[in-house]
């Protein structure tokens, strides 16, 4: 047998058909790995995707939330919108606060993207809202209750001026009654009234005389009194009138008399009384031409009334008187 170092085609064949086998069990297993990796890539993708799905609609439903709490806090505010307007003036510095943290919370809701560190944010600025909100809410019961209690206060007050008002009016109206009557029954009486007619001769003698020529001057005597008048000046009128009825010596001046007005008077006597105590009281009367004959009528007047009067009688006298 005829030997050689050649490897037949059968042996040749063999490594290669080995060979290729290798090849293909190492491809397949790269294609196997591949769609591995790829089918684990595309599962963690997914996964990936609906994480962020979740959390954006975390996100949303959160940022839905935060809206609708602030709504409701924004609702509140507008329900004491028609606070009295004194009161909205003590409450001013809690509404600026209010003011600046919806300012803020608004300017992060209005946001498209916000982030969840900024809603957190909003959050927080919502319960703390809620808190001022809740604590103005306090003041303003405490400030309406107040204000109603000043009002109710307030009524009664007025009650009670409208009625001391009234009892005020009744007792000024009773207090000048009053003095009305004490101003009337104050006026003095003049009783033991004398008129003497006096004849004055050249050596200043003095006698009394009836007869109208002879007589200079009539001296006026009389006494007052009343027992609840106070002590005091006041003045006392005189009017004197004339047998032919007209009043004599009055001058420019004028006295008040009550039921009749202004009137001229014949002499004003000032008296000193003393209370429940008579006074005498003494002028003379000097007519600016001779006396006539007839009646004199002294006409006595204090306080605006007639307090006393009294007549005299002068006669004409005879051829020797």
């Amino acid at each position: 047998m005829t030997e050689t170092n050649f490897p037949t085609p059968a042996a040749q064949a063999a490594p290669a058909k080995s060979y290729k086998n290798i090849v293909i069990g190492v491809l397949a297993t790269g294609l196997i790995a591949v769609s591995g990796f790829l089918i684990y890539a595309k599962t963690q993708s997914s996964q990936t995707i609906q994480q962020q799905e979740s959390q954006i609609a975390k996100v949303s439903t959160e940022k839905s939330e935060l809206q609708n709490s602030f709504d409701a806090s924004l609702s509140r505010l507008d329900s004491m919108s028609t606070v009295n307007t004194s009161l909205e003036g003590k409450l001013t510095e809690r509404n600026d606060e209010i003011t600046k943290v919806k300012a803020e919370i608004r300017s992060i809701l209005n946001k498209k993207n916000a982030t969840a560190s900024e809603l957190g944010r909003a959050k927080t600025l919502i319960a703390s809202l809620n808190e001022k909100i809740s604590s103005l809410e306090q003041d303003v019961a405490r400030l309406t209750m107040d204000n109603q209690t000043l009002t109710n206060d307030k009524v009664v007050l007025t009650q009670e001026k409208e009625k001391l008002n009234q009892d005020l009016t009744a007792t000024t109206t009773a207090k000048v009654e009053l003095e009305k009557k004490v101003d009337v029954a104050s006026t003095l009486n003049a009783s033991n009234i004398v008129i003497t007619p006096i004849n004055v001769k050249n050596n200043g003698k003095e006698k009394i005389s009836t007869t109208a020529k002879r007589v200079d001057k009539f001296v006026v005597s009389f006494d007052v009194m009343n027992r609840i008048a106070q002590a005091g000046k006041t003045d006392i009128y005189v009017l004197v009138i004339g047998p032919d009825g007209q009043a004599i010596n009055t001058g420019s001046e004028t006295f008040t008399i009550r039921d009749e007005g202004e009137k001229a008077f014949t002499a004003k006597v000032p008296v000193d009384l003393e209370t429940a105590k008579a006074k005498n009281v003494e002028f003379a009367f000097v007519p600016g031409s001779t006396f006539k004959q007839g009646n004199y009528k002294v006409m006595i007047y204090q306080n605006g009334f007639l307090i006393g009067q009294g007549t005299r009688e002068l006669k004409k006298g005879g051829l020797f008187s």
